[in-house]
């Protein structure tokens, strides 16, 4: 949700786009940015769209608003919540955000907390920056009472500085973990559309890894994204867009309607990272949603 102001596109764009996407089969909407608790009245748009025929309606922050607006996103009718913590290390947390906000993040998770809401906790993992994290992290999740996911790095910083050395791979996590923790079991998942894969420890308490790069799950990938200014995407990874901003403002519903179509039957059998072909997507994760 990240542009802007003069492109970002309205709420009622939005909740119209919702609709649509509803009306196409659509049952799970997620809030993602950047950050999406920047947008000035966002739980206006939650309340909006919570009363649409939907599965799941969630959002991802990175937690540094959460605390002051944990109970009015909760009135407005959002349940569930993903929080990026990367670190619990002062030091490194701020190396890796490159703010000194541990503990508003901190706050913001008691918060969510307090406020009964169901969430779950995201990382990513840099390799020879994340590993001293791991094992506090999980450490951490289970004192909560909740799940952390481990995501790998991916090329997604809009200006070609990824590199896949940098890559912690789910494989070398989970060895670090099982050294602590003891042996992690894989779970079956009952939706195959997710992008996490769950383990279990022995004592019932889980820990996700989301393997973009070592174990892509492109062919089970049912996601569509619509960045804050109006573009429909078939693939975090795309490096094409679908201009709906017009149609969302003077269009009718079988044009956008075409346009969500024709976008979902474009979408390819895999991002190709790590191959030759592959090239990163000319936007930056912030601005892409993810």
């Amino acid at each position: 949700m990240f542009a802007p102001n003069s492109q970002l596109i309205s709420f009622p764009q939005l909740v119209r786009a919702a609709k649509i996407g509803v009306g196409l089969g659509i049952r799970k909407i997620r809030l993602t940015g950047g950050e999406p608790l920047l947008r000035p009245r966002l739980a206006e748009l939650i309340s909006q769209l919570s009363v649409l025929p939907l599965s799941d309606l969630a959002l991802t922050t990175n937690g540094l608003l959460l605390a002051q607006q944990a109970r009015g996103l909760r009135q407005a009718g959002l349940r569930r919540l993903n929080i990026h913590l990367d670190s619990l290390d002062r030091q490194r947390f701020r190396q890796i955000s490159r703010r000194d906000e541990l503990g508003r993040v901190l706050t913001g998770i008691d918060a969510a907390a307090a406020e009964g809401f169901d969430f779950k906790l995201n990382a990513v993992a840099v390799k020879n920056l994340s590993e001293p994290d791991l094992v506090p992290l999980v450490r951490f999740a289970r004192e909560l009472g909740v799940e952390i996911r481990f995501i790998e790095f991916m090329p997604l910083d809009g200006q070609n500085l990824w590199d896949g050395a940098q890559v912690l791979t789910a494989d070398e996590m989970i060895d670090i973990l099982e050294a602590e923790f003891g042996p992690l079991r894989p779970i079956d998942n009952p939706d195959p559309r997710a992008p996490a894969t769950e383990y279990e420890f022995e004592d019932g308490t889980r820990v996700g890894f989301i393997a973009s790069v070592s174990r892509p799950f492109c062919q089970n990938c049912n996601r569509l994204r619509l960045t804050s200014d109006g573009k429909l995407r078939n693939c975090l990874f795309a490096r094409e867009e679908t201009d709906i901003r017009h149609a969302l403002q003077s269009g009718s519903d079988d044009e956008l309607e075409f346009l969500f179509r024709t976008t979902i039957w474009k979408k390819w059998a895999g991002h190709q990272i790590g191959q030759q072909a592959f090239q990163a997507p000319q936007r930056p994760m912030y601005s892409i949603g993810g």
